[in-house]
């Protein structure tokens, strides 16, 4: 008896210890699964508007882009216009002040022409042959030298064109003679001389032409 008090005992011992083994043991616990929720409809338009928005956006910034590129191709011209007519304008300033240098003489001689006039008439009409005459000749002469000296220093050329082809750019012809012993269209005889100031002609030379018998 006490044999099987024994066993009984060592059993119910054993099933002590195990129920007391697992009351200590943690219990291991399965993870647990995430769950995915579904996007709402109005997620999936906002998601689907996004997606077509990017593009939209990257073609609005191209012709954003292209505006600019021709808006700086516009007034990169305008700059270039500006500064030709700038350049064209200080050009036309330079001509102006150079010619005004240039022709500044042009009215004083105007005015003093007809006195070199009187002095060549006076010496064509005077009798230089007559020794009463000597000292007055010389004194026109001399006086007339003086005056064209004077203005060949101003850039001023005499226009005396006798015995020259007639030229209607620089000649003024009062008339016209049937003359067989010159070609035609030749200066015969000149009334008035003719004079350029700086190349520019100021009065053409009064002449006569000759043409044919």
């Amino acid at each position: 008896m006490a044999k099987e008090r024994s066993e009984e005992d060592q059993i119910k011992e054993g099933v002590h210890a195990e129920a007391l083994t697992d009351e200590h043991t943690p219990v291991k616990e399965e993870p647990a699964r995430a769950e995915v929720e579904e996007p709402s409809a109005e997620e999936q338009h906002q998601a689907e508007e996004a997606l077509h928005a990017e593009p939209e956006s990257a073609d609005a910034l191209h012709e954003d882009v292209i505006k600019l590129q021709e808006q700086l191709a516009i007034q990169k011209e305008l700059a270039l216009r500006a500064q030709a007519e700038a350049q064209n304008a200080r050009r036309r300033a330079e001509q102006d002040v150079e010619k005004a240098h240039k022709f500044a003489v042009e009215r004083l001689l105007q005015d003093l022409l007809p006195v070199v006039d009187n002095l060549e008439r006076a010496l064509a009409t005077i009798d230089a042959g007559d020794e009463a005459n000597k000292a007055i000749v010389e004194g026109i002469e001399l006086t007339h030298k003086s005056f064209v000296d004077t203005l060949g220093k101003y850039s001023v050329e005499v226009v005396d064109p006798a015995g020259e082809p007639f030229d209607p750019e620089l000649h003024q012809a009062m008339t016209q003679v049937p003359n067989g012993d010159v070609e035609p269209n030749t200066v015969l005889d000149v009334f008035q001389k003719g004079y350029r100031l700086n190349g520019r002609l100021v009065r053409p030379a009064m002449v006569v032409v000759s043409k044919a018998p």
